[in-house]
């Protein structure tokens, strides 16, 4: 018979990970505890879930989910950072961490991900990690909308700063002559 903490665990996980945009599993062989909770706190701030489970947990709650993909990788210590709000944070979060706190270290590792609805190797979560904030895209885009109209404003303006100035020269020649 299975015991009730069991499927009270699989609940829990399967509760954290329902309406994940991302969900990546994580390799975190090798970081002590100090740096565990560093990288928790870089997480939460982030606004993504970040947590350990058992793997049979993990996977049935992912398979209640309707998730088989990620069942491959759901072997040896497995964290998971999943979040409903920026896709990308998992993954850039989990790169400055390495980058700032784990120096030289090659760990932790991404495992594999789920990326809105697309798996990602852990090659393609390192691409995505370096790629800015959705936020920073969307402003990129509307700046390149914005580009050519201030451009035509621009021009617009020279001509219409050239033709004052045209006219003021004729006007202090006119005064000159009289």
């Amino acid at each position: 018979m299975v015991q009730t903490y069991k499927i009270d665990e699989v609940k829990k996980v399967k509760e954290r990970l329902q309406n994940a945009k991302s969900i990546v599993l994580i390799d975190y062989k090798g970081i002590n505890i100090e740096e565990v909770d560093e990288l928790r706190n870089r997480m939460r701030n982030a606004e993504v879930d970040y947590f350990i489970s058992k793997n049979t947990f993990i996977k049935i709650a992912l398979n209640e989910l309707g998730i088989s993909e990620l069942d491959s990788q759901l072997v040896g210590p497995t964290a998971i950072a999943a979040t409903t709000i920026d896709e990308v944070a998992p993954a850039r979060e989990l790169v400055k961490f390495r980058k700032e706190i784990m120096e030289e270290k090659d760990f932790p590792n991404f495992k594999l991900g789920l990326v809105d609805g697309k798996v990602m190797e852990a090659s393609e979560l390192e691409q995505l990690a370096k790629l800015p904030s959705k936020e920073v895209l969307i402003s990129m885009i509307l700046q390149g909308f914005n580009a050519p109209v201030t451009g035509f404003v621009g021009v617009l303006n020279g001509i219409l700063r050239k033709f004052v100035y045209a006219i003021d020269a004729i006007a202090k020649i006119q005064e000159e002559k009289n």
